[in-house]
Parts: structure tokens; C-alpha cells; sequence
């Protein structure tokens, strides 16, 4: 690497809150290698909204779930916000989840048998908050993402797929995290609620927020400050729009 390219490697890391430098996640599936990360090399910027597209198996789930400690790394590194994720374990790592990355899914994983407020309230339980404090916070995100009082005290299975992935936002928002994960988040929803839902994660920025989706859909990636676009593991197309 010439001292140009050095140079651009370093500031690009000291903006970035996310660095991966030549990731990879390799596992077998009966005989086969399955090569789901594959030498990925990566700078995300704090504050941006990110989206990270590709087709059924391409690895951008895989990154996320790199980023969110869900998974460990073959090869290679990955630094979030000043923590080598490679390198936690046991409740480093459950405390890194809280505090630095929240989460939101497709399929929503709210707990069925607790309330709304109860799913948003929990995160701020596991890290210790005060009661009178969680609960108030946890209306206020409520109200927020736009669940009203009304719905607070209903179970996920008593609110529509709209209002749930709201209550996952609210949830995801609970600790304060810098790091918003977001798998298809609108895979389970019709096209207007779905837009509803990526204008409020694209909000997230104005709080200084990092928002990173992966997505097929284009009119999500369209809304994105930076694309990236991944094949067989591979970051294959790095484009910034903002």
C-alpha cells in the first residue's frame, strides 16, 4: 500500500465507528465451504444511514450480525466504536448488545407474552435502570415512534405489523445506543407502512445515530446516505450519495 492509500486508510478509521479490515466468516454445510464473509473490508461513518444490499445469501446479514456480536469472525477484525468485537465473551459481550448496538428484524422478536411497554422497558432492566425512570423513558419512546397510550399495555399479537416494528424501534432505542441493526425491516410490510418505517430509522441520524439496513429493496437503499452492495461475501459496489 502506497503512503496515499495509507493515509486515506487512516482517516477514514478515525471518522468511521464501524472498521472491518479483511473479515471473513467461513463455516462448512455438509461438504460444502460456505464462504458468508469473505475478506470484507469496510469504513462506516458515525451519524450516517447506511444500507447494505444484496440478494438471499449474500453476507449482508452475516455483517450485521458481526457488528451486533451475534457472530464471530474466521479471520480478519472488526472495531465498533472503539470495541474488537472478536474479542468479547460471556457478559462483555451481552453488555456490549445493550449498550451499543440495537436491534431490529424482520419478524419483529418482540416478546409475546409482555406488554409494549414491557418489551421497550426490558433492555433498560437488564442494564440496571431505575423503575420510575424505564417506565417514563419507555413512554416516551412509545409515543415517539408513535404508539400512543392507548396501545402501550397491549401484547405484540393485539398490534398490527406496523405498530409492532414501531415497538421494535422504541425497543432498539431503549439504552441509547450509537448503532442501529436493521434486518428487512419492512420485509413484513405493505409498501406504505414500510415507508413510514425507513423515514423514522432515517430520523435516527439527526440524533447522531449510525442506522445500518440490509435490504433488497432498492426505494430503501434509494433513502440511504450510503450504499453498499455485496455478492458471495464480497462488498462489491461502495457508493455515497449525501
Amino acid at each position: 500500500m502506497n503512503n496515499s492509500s495509507n493515509t486515506t486508510a487512516t482517516n477514514n478509521t478515525s471518522k468511521s465507528i464501524i472498521v472491518a479490515q479483511e473479515l471473513a466468516r467461513f463455516y462448512k454445510s455438509r461438504a460444502t465451504l460456505v464462504r458468508a464473509l469473505d475478506g470484507v473490508n469496510v469504513w462506516i461513518p458515525r451519524g450516517k444511514m447506511i444500507a447494505i444490499k444484496g440478494s438471499s445469501g449474500s453476507g449482508k446479514t452475516t455483517l450485521l450480525n458481526m457488528i451486533g456480536a451475534l457472530d464471530k469472525p474466521t479471520s480478519g477484525s472488526i472495531i465498533v466504536d472503539g470495541v474488537d468485537v472478536s474479542k468479547i465473551h460471556g457478559g462483555s459481550e451481552v453488555k456490549y448488545r445493550l449498550k451499543k448496538v440495537g436491534f431490529v428484524f424482520q419478524s419483529y422478536c418482540l416478546i409475546p407474552n409482555m406488554t409494549a411497554i414491557e418489551n421497550v422497558i426490558l433492555p433498560m432492566e437488564l442494564l440496571g435502570a431505575k423503575g420510575k425512570q424505564r417506565e417514563a423513558k419507555a413512554r416516551e419512546l412509545l409515543e415517539r415512534v408513535g404508539i400512543d397510550v392507548t396501545r402501550q399495555a397491549r401484547r405484540p399479537a393485539k398490534l398490527s405489523g406496523g405498530e409492532q416494528q414501531r415497538v421494535a424501534i422504541a425497543r432498539a432505542l431503549a439504552n441509547d445506543p450509537p448503532i442501529i441493526l436493521a434486518d428487512e425491516p419492512t420485509g413484513n410490510l405493505d409498501s406504505k407502512t414500510g415507508r413510514h418505517i425507513v423515514e423514522l430509522l432515517r430520523s435516527l441520524r439527526q440524533e447522531g445515530k449510525t442506522v445500518i439496513i440490509a435490504t433488497h429493496n432498492p426505494d430503501i437503499a434509494a433513502k440511504a446516505d450510503i450504499v453498499m452492495e455485496m455478492t458471495d461475501g464480497k462488498i462489491t459496489e461502495n457508493s455515497s450519495f449525501n
